[in-house]
This record gives structure tokens, C-alpha cells and sequence, in this order.
């Protein structure tokens, strides 16, 4: 009837039953007053017997209980003065077992018994042993779960434990562990048996009011977690077993669960430890609808934590060889629980991977044992989808990398790739970030061939589209961080012997070139300076070196490269092919390789004319080409005539007069370099000059032909510059005379315009030029004679 009514009978319910508990509690302190103890247990009894109602939810129930709680309380006092009621407490005892209903009987029973204890008149352990047994006359599940959980209250402080006043000859801390035991095998009977009453109909309040009570079942476990006195082989020998033995005959999944739950959190650590397999193997025989991963997970974590809390506790686990027992017991549970879903497999490989981790760090084979039975039961399922369970994969990569921060220690982990294999393609990125990550947070440096093409391997998804997946759907800015990623990473790879950083360079190009046209922009360059900080390597060696297998020479290292930015030229990303020939080409000339030099030069000379369209590339072209030209030293009179004629023609045939104009005053010193063996031809440097003032005189009247007005005197100006640039380095054929007129041209230039109109506004570069002269006239010794000769 119960369970078919509403809320708002259990509040009528539990109302009338508080009243008649108040209502009897009056007239009992009246007689407590009295010291009359017939009517103390006659209205005792009555109070009592409203708590027989089968009408009320345990939550409206307890309400009702703690009301008789706190009047027993009361009760309990009285019983202990002797000198109120006049009768020993043996016979109080006696007398209180004559009450009419047995519920009420039990409550007094017990309240008098935690008196009896108390006088020590007879054994705690006599008295304690009646006492549970006859709380078997209430067989009511809820009724009988809150009598047996008020037993265990009174009696607490009472029980026979190391330490206690009641301990002696007569009573001992078996006897303590014997009351609990039964008690808590009487509880768990009754909690179990709720479920069995009422109409299947009602099956989901039942587990629900179920949930409610099970605190008063596992509060006895708890108890025996506290006992002083309970060692090792007591708990090994007795409790237990006595536990686990009502754990799997209960047959009762939330019992079950709760239970095991219970044991892992109240027991210490140690004892887990040193009995870990008779758990474990109560853990294979629980029914299959138990959730037996979240027990094994509990009781690895424990344990993992026990092993971090001490070095001096790591022995015990070498002892009781935890690591096999608990992949055993793992292996089973997967193997049995055949409807366990993937990432219930999942969370028990990543727990027993941390708890392995922590204890055994060194035993690396453990750690690939692992990986090779989640790729086992990874392999069973078509394709892994379930995102919490790709989570958990992630997790199990993740836990070796950051053990170990080193990315070289995961990369010798045979199974290792092979759980990454699984990983869908955006999972299989993110993972490949974190071990890049990992290598750059630790500074790891990855100095083997073979470690690198295991390590490319792990983070392919980075460099190449994985099952046909298009790059063109990927955000930009992911795509662009990703790359930038892999480009950082290629500059961890070194090692200082040549031959085996050639390999690395070859590994890291074979994968490489499998990128694509989006992403070669991004990891040829680096893949490119890390040749070449190998080719200066060895070029300060004085001589090369030659391997076994393959040559790590200069020269073999510069038909790589020139392959490879063959490669990226065809991407087309010719500016970047260009930018990369001419650092080669600087290179091959620091290792006094002209020939290589010369055929880089050709290479870059070719995307310019062929590929190179746009005029302000053209211009940012030219320019770089110039310079490279001037710093490198190592060309014959013949190959150096070639490339500067080239160079100076290109920039005369620029778009814009201004671009022009500054890439051929660039190119004069192409003729005259400032250092000991440099080129000083001081006449050519002089005719580009020349040829640079008549492209800004050019400049000048096509401004004016459009626009009406000659513009900026700028260029002029800054062709200027440099005639002072090489009056001051000593080139002959620049006169003081060559800079005073190409002053006066640019003061008659600023003075008017070609209509005649008076300009009002000066230009501040020239005024800054014509500062420093004066700076240098001032400054006296052999450049201020020089600069003497210049009139202004």
C-alpha cells in the first residue's frame, strides 16, 4: 500500500506517527520523573510501536527513527542509575524482554544491553552475541535495518578492540570482529531483500529507496575498518573472506557494487595489497551487470597512490608481483563481460597503465604489455567512434609521455604506433600535437634515423592526409599552427655525427614529400637549414667525412637540397624556392664548392624569369639575389661577370622607374666589396651610379609628364648616399666633384618645380645627408680633410 501512495500521505503518515511518538515520550518523562519504571516501559513500548508502520519511505522512515533515537537517549540514562528504578541490570534485562511486540522489545533489549555491557556484570561479547541474535525476530527489511543499525550504535563504544576498557580474558578482538561480521551478513540479508517485495511494477522505487539505506549496510564495514586491532592476518584469515563471501552469494547487482566499493575505500592500502588476489578474484565472480571496471579502476588508483606515497613501499609490490595479477584479472573481466563497451576496456587499460607507471616506471615492457592488449581488444571493433573511448585512448598515449618527459623513451614502445592506428584522424592530431609538444616543453632531441622514422610515423597525420581526408576542409589557422608544429619539431632532430644526421635529413625528406602542396611551404625550409647547419658542420671539420653506407659530403648533401626545393618550386612557392637557392648557394660558397654555388645562382636566376610574375616580388627578387651575390667571394672573373651582368640587367628592365632606379645603385656593389679580398672595380661601381641617376632623371620628367609636378627629389637623394658610401671607402673615381654637383642638382630640383613654382617644403633625408658632411668636415683628422673638398 505504501509503495502506491502519494507524497502527500507519507507526510500525513509520518505526521500522525510523530505525534504518537511525542505523545507516549510525555507520559514517559513523566514516569522517568517519577522513577516509575512500569509506566517507564509501558509508554516506552508504546512510543516504540509506531516505528513497526510499513506505510513509510525509508527517507520519511529515518525521520520517524531519529525521533525514537533521541528518546532513547533519555531512556538510557535512567536505565544506568540504578538507584532511580531499584533493579539490577541483570534483571532489567530480563524484565525488558517481556514487552508485548517484538519490535519495541528489541529497541529496549538493546538500550538496556548497552548498560549491561557497560556494568561489565557479564562478557561484552555474551551480551553482544545475544543481542544480534535475537534481532533476528525482526525479519521486515526496512524495520529491521534500522533496529540493526541502532545495535550498532549502542554498541560501538562497547565492542572488546585493543585498547578498550572491555577488553580482557573473556573478551577479545575476535569477538569484537564476530559481533560486526554478523550484524553486517543480518544487514546486508535484509537490504538484498527489499527488492523482492512489492510488484515488479514498482522495481525502479524499490532500487531508489534501496540507494537510500545502503549507508546503514556499509556503515559495519567501516567499523571494521576502525577496530584497533584487526592486523594483517586477521583481516586476511576472517574478514575478508567472511565479507567477500556475502558480497558474491548476495547475487544483487547494486549490493555487489556498493560493497566492493566499500572494502577498497575503508580498508588500508597495505592489506589490499597483501590479499589483492583473493579481490581480485571475488572481482571475476560478480555478476555481469556490475560495473566491475569502476571496482578495478578504484583499486588501482588506491594502490597507485599507496606506491606514490612512499619509494620504501615499492618492495611489496615487486613481492606480491601486483602488476601480473592485476593484467590478469583485467584480461578476464574484458574477456567475460562480453557487452562491455569499449571504454569500459578503455579506462581499465588507462588505470593499470598509471598504476604501472608508478609503481614499476622502469619496466618499459609492462608499459608496451599494455598497449598490446588495448590494441588486441581495439582490433575486435569495426572502427572506434565512441568519443568517450577515443578520450581514453588518448589518456593511455598520453600517461608515457608525460611519466617519462621524454619522447624518446614512448618511441621504444613496439605497440606504441599501433594504438595511435586506431585513432580516427582528427584524434590521431591532436595526439600528434601533444608529442610534439612534449618534445618541445622537455627539450628532447632526437639523435637516431631510426627513432625519427618511428616518431614521423606517430605524428603522420601532421604531414600527410590520412584515408583520403582534404586539407582544403581544414581551418587555416589550425592548418598553419599544425605545420608551424612539425617545422619546430625538425629542428630537434640532430645528431653530431654526419652520417647519421644525413639519414635523418633523408628520413625526414622521405616523409616529407608525401605532404603536399599546402604544407611542403612550411616544412621544406627548415628540413633546408637543417642540411645546411650540417654542411657548415662539416665544413668546420676542414674536409669530409665519409660513412659506411652513404657519404655525408658536402656535395651529397647539396644534391638533397637542390632536389628538394626542385620539388617546392613546382608547388609553385617560387619566391620561397628562390629565397632557399640563394641561402645554398651562400653556403656551397663558404665550402669553396664554386661549381654548386654557381648552378644554385642558375636555379634562382630561372624562377625569376619564369616564374616570378608580380612586380613587387620581381623587386623583393632582385634585391635578395643582389645581396647574396655581394657577400659570396668564391666565383672566378668569368662566373662573376655572368651572374652580375644578369643581375644588373634585371634591374634595369623592372616595372617602375623608382624600383629600377634603387635595384641598379643596389647593384654597384656588386663592383666594389668592403673587405680585404673583395672586388674593388671602382669604375663600374661609378657607371651604375651614373646609370641610376639617369633612371631617376627619367623618373623625374615622367612624374612631371603625368602629374604636373617632378615629385620627391628621394631618389635622387639617396643615389647621393651612396656616392658618399664610396667617396668615403676610397673609390678613385668617385671626385668630390661627382658629389658637389649631384648636391646642387638636388638643391635646383628643390628649389623649383618645372613650371617655375617655388617649392616651400625641404626634404628631410637630404637635410639629414647634408648634416652628417658637415658632421665629417667638423670632425677633422684624414675624413674631415676628405670631406673639405666637398663645397656646400
Amino acid at each position: 500500500m505504501r509503495r502506491l501512495a502519494g507524497a502527500e500521505d507519507e507526510e500525513k503518515w509520518l505526521a500522525e506517527g510523530i505525534a504518537g511518538i511525542q505523545h507516549n515520550a510525555f507520559f514517559m518523562h513523566r514516569a522517568l520523573d517519577a522513577n516509575n519504571l512500569r509506566e517507564v516501559l509501558k509508554y516506552s513500548a508504546l512510543m516504540l510501536s509506531e516505528l513497526r508502520t510499513s506505510k513509510l519511505s525509508p527517507q520519511k522512515y529515518y525521520d520517524l527513527y531519529m525521533r525514537a533515537f533521541d528518546e532513547l537517549r533519555q531512556l538510557e540514562v535512567f536505565f544506568k542509575d540504578e538507584s532511580r528504578h531499584g533493579l539490577p541490570v541483570v534483571d532489567l534485562y530480563e524484565l525488558v524482554q517481556h514487552a508485548g511486540n517484538i519490535l519495541p522489545r528489541m529497541y529496549l533489549l538493546c538500550t538496556v544491553g548497552s548498560v549491561y555491557i557497560k556494568s561489565k556484570q557479564a562478557p561484552s561479547k555474551d551480551v553482544l552475541k545475544d543481542l544480534v541474535e535475537m534481532c533476528r525476530g525482526v525479519q521486515h527489511p526496512i524495520r529491521g535495518l534500522f533496529l540493526r543499525s541502532y545495535l550498532a550504535q549502542v554498541s560501538r563504544d562497547k565492542l572488546p578492540e585493543i585498547g578498550s576498557e572491555y577488553e580482557g580474558d573473556a573478551n577479545t578482538v575476535m569477538d569484537a570482529v564476530e559481533f560486526v561480521l554478523q550484524n553486517f551478513t543480518e544487514m546486508n540479508k535484509l537490504w538484498v531483500r527489499i527488492q523482492h517485495q512489492g510488484p515488479g511494477t514498482v522495481r525502479e522505487k524499490q532500487e531508489k529507496e534501496r540507494n537510500e539505506l545502503r549507508d546503514l549496510v556499509g556503515k559495519n564495514l567501516h567499523v571494521l575498518g576502525q577496530i584497533e586491532g584487526v592486523d594483517l592476518e586477521m583481516y586476511k584469515e576472517t574478514v575478508l573472506p567472511r565479507v567477500l563471501e556475502q558480497v558474491v552469494n548476495c547475487k544483487d547487482e547494486l549490493a555487489q557494487y556498493y560493497l566492493m566499493e566499500c572494502i577498497i575505500q575503508v580498508f588500508p592500502d597495505e592489506y589490499h595489497l597483501q590479499t589483492l588476489e583473493t579481490l581480485l578474484a571475488a572481482c571475476t565472480q560478480l555478476m555481469p551487470t556490475v560495473d566491475t571496471k569502476i571496482v578495478l579502476t578504484q583499486l588501482m588508483d588506491r594502490l597507485s597512490n599507496y606506491a606514490a606515497s612512499s619509494p620504501d613501499v615499492l618492495h611489496e609490490f615487486l613481492q606480491v608481483e601486483a602488476f601480473a595479477k592485476l593484467s590478469n584479472a583485467i584480461g578476464k573481466v574484458i574477456d567475460t563481460q562480453i557487452e562491455m563497451p569499449i571504454v569500459g576496456a578503455m579506462t581499465l587499460f588507462v588505470s593499470l597503465l598509471t598504476f604501472t607507471l608508478r609503481v614499476h616506471p622502469d619496466r618499459l615492457d609492462y608499459v608496451d604489455q599494455i598497449l598490446g592488449a588495448c590494441v588486441v581488444k581495439l582490433s575486435s571493433v569495426p572502427k572506434l567512434e565512441d568519443a568517450r573511448a577515443m578520450k581514453q585512448v588518448v589518456a593511455l598515449l598520453s600517461a608515457p609521455l608525460e611519466k617519462y618527459n621524454d619522447i624518446v623513451t614512448a618511441l621504444t614502445l613496439s605497440n606504441y604506433p599501433r594504438v595511435m592506428d586506431h585513432l580516427d584522424d582528427g584524434t590521431n592530431k591532436v595526439m600528434a600535437m601533444l608529442i610534439i609538444q612534449s618534445i618541445m616543453k622537455n627539450n628532447s632531441c632526437i639523435s637516431t634515423a631510426d627513432k625519427v622514422e618511428v616518431l614521423f610515423e606517430l605524428i603522420k597525420g601532421l604531414i600527410k592526409d590520412l584515408d583520403g581526408t582534404d586539407t582544403e576542409e581544414l581551418d587555416e589557422e589550425d592548418f598553419q599552427e599544425e605545420q608551424n608544429s612539425v617545422a619546430r619539431l625538425i629542428h630537434m632532430l640532430d645528431n653530431e655525427e654526419p652520417e647519421e644526421m644525413l639519414k635523418i635529413i633523408c628520413v625526414v625528406r622521405k616523409h616529407l614529400m608525401t605532404g603536399g602542396t599546402r604544407r611542403l611551404p612550411f616544412t621544406v625550409p627548415p628540413l633546408v637549414f637543417s642540411a645546411l647547419r650540417l654542411v657548415r658542420q662539416l665544413e668546420s671539420q676542414d674536409g669530409d667525412v665519409t660513412g659506411e653506407d652513404v657519404p655525408a659530403t658536402p656535395g651529397k648533401i647539396f644534391q638533397i637540397l637542390n632536389q628538394t626545393i626542385e620539388v617546392l618550386s613546382s608547388v609553385p612557392c617560387p619566391e620561397l624556392a628562390l629565397r632557399l637557392y640563394l641561402q645554398c648557394a651562400e653556403a656551397a660558397s663558404d665550402c669553396d664548392l664554386e661549381p654548386v654555388a654557381y648552378e644554385f645562382f642558375t636555379q634562382a636566376f630561372i624562377l625569376y624569369e619564369e616564374e616570378i610574375a608580380d612586380s613587387k616580388a620581381q623587386v623583393t627578387a632582385i634585391h635578395l639575389i643582389i645581396g647574396t651575390l655581394q657577400r659570396i667571394n668564391v666565383f672566378g672573373v668569368e662566373n662573376r661577370d655572368t651572374l652580375t651582368h644578369k643581375a644588373t640587367g634585371y634591374s634595369a628592365r623592372l616595372l617602375k622607374k623608382p624600383d629600377q632606379c634603387r635595384a641598379v645603385y643596389a647593384c654597384s656593389h656588386l663592383f666594389w666589396v668592403d673587405d680585404i679580398d673583395g672586388i674593388k672595380d671602382g669604375e663600374r661601381a661609378l657607371l651604375c651610379l651614373r646609370r641610376a641617376l639617369r633612371i631617376a632623371n627619367a623618373a623625374q620628367q615622367m612624374a612631371n609628364a603625368t602629374r604636373g609636378s617632378s615629385g620627391p627629389v628621394t631618389l635622387f637623394v639617396e643615389i647621393l648616399n651612396k656616392y658618399i658610401y664610396f667617396y668615403e671607402k676610397g673609390n678613385p673615381h668617385i671626385t668630390p666633384s661627382d658629389v658637389q654637383s649631384l648636391i646642387e642638382l638636388i638643391n635646383t630640383e628643390m628649389q623649383s618645380d618645372d613650371n617655375g613654382n617655388r617649392r616651400t617644403h625641404s626634404d628631410p633625408f637630404f637635410t639629414s645627408t647634408l648634416r652628417y658632411i658637415k658632421f665629417q668636415k667638423q670632425k677633422g683628422g684624414l675624413m674631415g680633410d676628405k670631406y673639405d673638398l666637398i663645397k656646400l
